[in-house]
């Protein structure tokens, strides 16, 4: 018995910190909004929270409330065996989980259009456009007003909005920085729109949300927001040293890697972005050998 009890307080006390160690981690995640978007949807998550928890919580009060009410040493309570039917309880029954519904599947209607990922985010500061294309297994970041490309590493100016257009070299994949909101799939041949923002500066995790082969646990890149008065001198620099992208560097990144360590390309080949959309999902042989080359098309 005593080992029993103590395995027992074990497995309680690891349910325990294991709980604490998620709750701490939200300090990085979806419920530490660092920007418009994941704040709204962080604000649409306790709402509706809120609203399920209307009806749940009574519900389990009601149940105990029953039990305790209807147990065998309670001679006060009445037993109604031939009870078929009330229109009391039939409307508290369905009007209760009815306007539950109906509440939170207003909050999904509306925050479904405030928060689509197209949508242009309201604000008097011109947006900075980034493309992205996901490889095997990195994060080629295009910046065609610049004409500079950085892998792994997304440098953006806090308050500035970000409007993306975004594809996939192969498989399919899916682009998410939790504190800054959306996370949107990517596909070859097709290209996909997210507005994103972040409110000040700080460094903020992105990964693939999507599985996509063997390097897909280190498929992350690091968000830096930086004060607007430094992203032009950090353009400057980038465009003063680095590797050119072009066809034949695209091809030479595009073969699968792990774990590759952030670095940037101080040219981009003009329309490499809109070359790589129309290349279109390669062969099987293209995605595991030879890379497929851009400036070949279907």
């Amino acid at each position: 018995m005593g080992t029993f009890v103590r395995n027992s307080y074990i497995r309680h006390v690891v349910v325990v910190g294991v709980a604490a160690l998620s709750v701490g981690g939200c300090s990085e995640g979806v419920l530490d909004p660092q920007g418009p978007v994941a704040a709204a949807e962080k604000t649409i998550l306790f709402d509706s929270l809120g609203i399920m928890l209307a009806i749940v919580v009574p519900t389990i009060l009601a149940t105990l409330g029953v039990a305790v009410w209807f147990r065998a040493s309670n001679e006060r309570a009445r037993y109604f065996p031939d009870f078929e039917y009330s229109g009391r309880l039939e409307m508290i029954v369905w009007s209760i989980p009815a306007m539950t519904v109906l509440l939170v599947g207003g909050i999904a209607w509306v925050g479904a259009h405030d928060l689509d990922p197209p949508k242009p985010l309201a604000s008097s500061t011109k947006p900075l456009h980034v493309e992205v294309v996901s490889l095997d297994w990195k994060w080629l970041f295009i910046y065609p007003d610049q004409n500079i490309a950085s892998v792994n590493r997304l440098i953006v100016p806090a308050g500035t909005p970000i409007s993306f257009d975004l594809t996939s070299s192969g498989v399919m994949n899916s682009f998410f920085v939790p504190q800054l909101g959306s996370q949107i799939y990517t596909m070859a041949g097709m290209v996909t729109r997210l507005q994103l923002q972040a409110d000040k500066p700080g460094q903020f995790s992105g990964l693939s949300a999507q599985f996509s082969g063997d390097g897909f646990a280190e498929m992350s890149f690091i968000v830096d927001a930086v004060p607007p008065d430094q992203f032009d001198p950090w353009v400057t620099t980038v465009r003063s040293a680095g590797p050119r992208l072009d066809a034949q560097s695209y091809a030479e990144l595009v073969r699968p890697s792990k774990a590759v360590v952030p670095f940037t390309y101080q040219s981009v080949a003009p329309d490499l972005f809109e070359t790589v959309v129309s290349v279109g999902t390669p062969t099987a042989s293209s995605s595991h050998g030879s890379p497929p080359d851009p400036r070949t098309e279907n």
